[in-house]
């Protein structure tokens, strides 16, 4: 049987994964975008380096206050990986010759909105923005316009799958005996909030999308279905055995493959 246990060592094996995989990355291969291409990157990862750099301080906080200590580690660990994210996009923006952003008002709703409430709210809030987010790192590893993009994009669309199985064990575990009625109630909340979050990203990242040959109003409605799964798998049955990590492996639905503009 699955356990937090199980996602501990799964993240501390990534550790070595990575130390592995990331020195392949090429940085020093030549940009050969245009300049409009160029500025819609530079936007896109500005956006995204500044939402994954946070410490989580607030998070595991609320982690530690839930009393469950295989859950903290393995969700420690998950924010360094999330911060890896951050140096990635990071240094993909030097190469661009662009700076990192100290603040957008789209982080800061984000921040504000997810320390309103308790450990689930958090957690139901990240997996939200991980589900709509993800089909952005699938078109950037299968569609970016320049090597080094399509290689932070791989590496971080892998990582993410697991971290949205990750966010769903962890509701389950939080939505045990919550009576079905409510459970339906926070489903059409997190709707709501989640068509406002793929609406941030296509004004956000819709350039960035373009130039991975994806149409942002179709990236929309990828992002609600991929959503829909993430909830649904939460909502539907939280009693259900935990998904556990399975790499290169997702859901089925969530984190659908985004390539092309039909």
């Amino acid at each position: 049987m699955t356990s937090f246990d199980d996602w501990v060592v799964h993240f501390e094996a990534n550790d070595e994964r990575h130390r592995a995989t990331e020195p392949l990355i090429d940085w020093k291969a030549p940009a050969s975008m245009n300049s409009r291409t160029r500025r819609a990157f530079v936007r896109s990862l500005q956006r995204f380096e500044l939402g994954e750099s946070g410490d989580g301080a607030h998070l595991l906080d609320l982690a530690e206050t839930a009393g469950d200590p295989a859950y903290t580690a393995a969700l420690i660990l998950l924010v360094r990986e999330e911060q890896k994210h951050s140096a990635l996009f990071g240094r993909a923006l030097e190469r661009l010759d662009a700076v990192r952003l100290e603040s957008h008002w789209s982080d800061a709703a984000f921040t504000g909105l997810r320390r309103m409430l308790g450990l689930r709210t958090e957690i139901g809030l990240f997996l939200i923005a991980e589900s709509v987010a993800m089909g952005y790192f699938v078109a950037l590893a299968e569609r970016a316009p320049d090597p080094v993009l399509r290689a932070v994009g791989r590496r971080i669309a892998d990582d993410e799958r697991d971290h949205i199985r990750f966010q769903i064990d962890r509701l389950r575990v939080g939505f045990r005996g919550t009576p079905a009625p409510v459970r339906a109630l926070v489903g059409v909340v997190w709707g709501v909030v989640a068509a406002g979050a793929a609406t941030v990203v296509v004004v956000d990242h819709g350039a960035a999308l373009r130039a991975c040959d994806v149409s942002p109003r179709a990236y929309w409605g990828r992002a609600m279905r991929s959503f829909r799964v993430a909830a649904r798998s939460v909502l539907k049955d939280p009693d259900a055995t935990l998904v556990g990590p399975a790499r290169r492996a997702s859901i089925q639905g969530v984190a659908r493959p985004v390539s092309s503009r039909a």
